[in-house]
């Protein structure tokens, strides 16, 4: 479950103080204990426990060389974990797990700090071994009291998503190299959870403030560390010569480049400019006018630079623009379905996409657990206790966003904007929309960070005019736009929903009532019934045939509410990167896996 670890593990904010047991628990161990060298949420594992390297690596690729990547914005300290500012980009990578995911199964870990596991066929607890080998930078070595003191760090200093979630869970030492971690119930998602935590030095951290920003980087276990940077303009990550797991079967064939190098730029223009002019190597590409018009040149006809379209099976996120519920203007679900028809997505598509974009539609998108046709019967029982209170369409209709002609014409879709509107009490005014009956203006901001954003929201804004609606558009850099994020300081933004593989219980971190305060639950929904279906998917982990209708379930009812404006998305990688590099001929069916690329520079 690293996904649901690293959405609460993100933007952190300290909270009342946490003391962890440092007593190692009495466990009676039941008689049915499994040790194994994997663990799986799912499915059996595909590699045994004598596997030498994943199926996407070459295990004899050269290390050496060194990769220069772009990215856009700044960044101000090393600290992934702060509650406050910018951390550089991969720094949260410095630092090892007991556990590393497999990037072609869904939801399968193999050791990488830990050598095996042990648990009850409850799943009420897990002993982890941990490799005696295993070292941070500083050769210090990685011991159990490392990952309790790295639990405490993030109960007492991290996300209150993260206490609230792990609330029950006790984490103990039994000695340097075993630990073992306990649930008032058993959980099977919430242990897995749990696996990807990163490992803090204790020595290092202790006495430190893990919530604020970290202007010198820390000492980390990854493999890499930072051994360069200029703030807010480059930093540079050099590999570990001597790291401890670099012949480790989840590590081999990964980490090929000596170093790898970020550099910050403020525009994407100016950062593609810099890539075609060889200022840095490797780029994927997310403007489909970008990716038709400017991918050429002579760098390209001389075949210097490669672009290539890598197509795959990768469910996609919920890219949208998304409504802050909790403002006044945006609880109507009626009005939030109104401002759907003003998005004119097929006219986009072939006026500034060049019609490769394919357009979003739910929430599991190119899944298996995307809502199609009509609710099957395993989904009606799910759905059924609420009846009363869903939508009627729910049972009855199949979701789509509005659609056009794509010729710019949209006088039909505006007028159902319009009579659902006056649905909700809204009238026309002088060509203001006002609320007859509090006299409200129809106005409100949008929120963006890129150029780009600015280019699809300036027609919806034309569009949205006609209907009488004032929609600011307000462009705001990187860090402010956290920091506005954190606050919930704004009307709609363009952001969106990050994709599921399978449901799981990261999505109570993103919905649930409880989880209110978590930037991931962009909307601001506080539902009982998508209360109700989240808790069921986490209580339902593990259930196959459970998580098959209540994906679907919960997708329904996340469409029909009318939370967000779906964007597109695409099947594909578009990447681009100068001749010097290779990657291996098979990869990995959820991932780009640019770690198991090498230089073809190399001696």
């Amino acid at each position: 479950m690293k996904y649901i670890v690293l959405a609460i593990f993100s933007l952190m904010a300290p909270f009342i103080s946490y003391a962890a047991d440092s007593a190692a628990p009495i466990i009676e161990k039941p008689d049915h204990t499994v040790i194994s060298h994997a663990l799986s949420m799912h499915t059996e594992p595909k590699y045994h426990a004598d596997f030498d390297h994943f199926n996407y690596v070459n295990p004899e690729a050269p290390k050496g060389g060194t990769i220069k990547l772009a990215t856009i914005g700044t960044f101000d300290n090393f600290n992934r974990y702060a509650s406050r500012g910018v951390a550089a980009s991969r720094s949260g990578e410095l630092y090892d797990a007991l556990f590393l995911a497999s990037e072609d199964e869904l939801g399968v870990y193999y050791p990488l700090i830990a050598t095996q596991a042990e648990y009850s066929d409850s799943w009420d607890w897990i002993a982890v071994d941990i490799n005696p080998s295993a070292r941070f930078h500083d050769d210090i070595p990685i011991t159990a009291d490392d990952f309790v003191f790295s639990f405490d760090k993030f109960m007492t200093e991290g996300v209150p998503q993260f206490r609230k979630y792990y609330e029950d869970i006790r984490v103990t030492a039994e000695h340097a190299h075993r630990l073992i971690i306990t649930l008032q119930e058993p959980d099977k998602e919430k242990l897995f959870g749990l696996l990807t935590l990163p490992v803090l030095p204790s020595h290092y951290w202790a006495g430190k403030d893990f919530s604020e920003p970290a202007i010198t980087p820390p000492i980390g276990s990854g493999a890499y560390y930072i051994a360069d940077y200029k703030l807010g303009q480059q930093v540079t990550y050099q590999l570990v010569d001597n790291y401890w797991a670099k012949d480790l079967p989840v590590n081999k064939g990964r980490y090929n480049f000596q170093q790898i190098i970020y550099d910050y730029y403020r525009d994407s223009n100016v950062a593609l400019e810099a890539f075609k002019a060889g200022e840095y190597d490797f780029r994927s590409e997310s403007s489909a006018k970008n990716w038709a018009t400017l991918y050429q040149g002579p760098p390209f006809e001389r075949g210097d630079i490669i672009t290539e379209t890598i197509p795959h099976s990768i469910p996609q996120a919920m890219s949208a623009l998304v409504f802050n519920t909790e403002r006044t203007l945006f609880q109507d679900a009626k009005v939030r379905e109104a401002l759907a028809y003003a998005f004119d997505f097929e006219w986009m598509n072939k006026a500034l996409f060049y019609g490769q974009y394919s357009r979003n539609r739910s929430y599991f998108q190119s899944s298996p657990y995307e809502a199609k046709g009509l609710p099957n019967d395993a989904e009606l029982d799910y759905l059924a206790p609420f009846i009363d209170q869903l939508p009627p369409r729910l049972f009855t209709e199949t979701y789509n966003p509005p659609i056009s002609d794509g010729d710019g014409l949209i006088r039909n879709n505006l007028l159902k904007a319009k009579y659902l509107l006056e649905d909700a009490g809204w009238v026309i005014q002088n060509q203001q929309l006002v609320h007859q009956d509090t006299g409200q203006y129809f106005q409100f901001e949008l929120m963006i960070s890129t150029p780009d954003q600015e280019r699809t929201a300036l027609p919806f804004q034309a569009n949205l005019r006609r209907l009488g609606i004032d929609m600011r558009i307000r462009m705001v850099d990187s860090a402010q736009f956290v920091n506005r994020m954190r606050s919930r300081d704004y009307d709609m933004i363009d952001r969106g929903f990050n994709a599921n593989r399978y449901p799981d219980g990261s999505l109570t971190i993103v919905w649930h009532s409880n989880y209110i305060d978590s930037t991931y639950n962009a909307a601001g929904v506080q539902d009982p019934i998508i209360d109700s279906l989240t808790m069921t998917i986490a209580e339902s982990q593990g259930d196959g045939e459970a998580l098959a209708a209540l994906g679907p379930a919960l997708d329904r009812v996340l469409q029909w509410n009318f939370f967000v404006i779906p964007k597109w998305h695409l099947n594909a990688f578009w990447v681009a990167y100068w001749d010097k590099f290779a990657r291996p001929s098979l990869r990995a069916d959820y991932a780009l896996g640019l770690d198991t690329w090498w230089s073809t520079q190399v001696q």
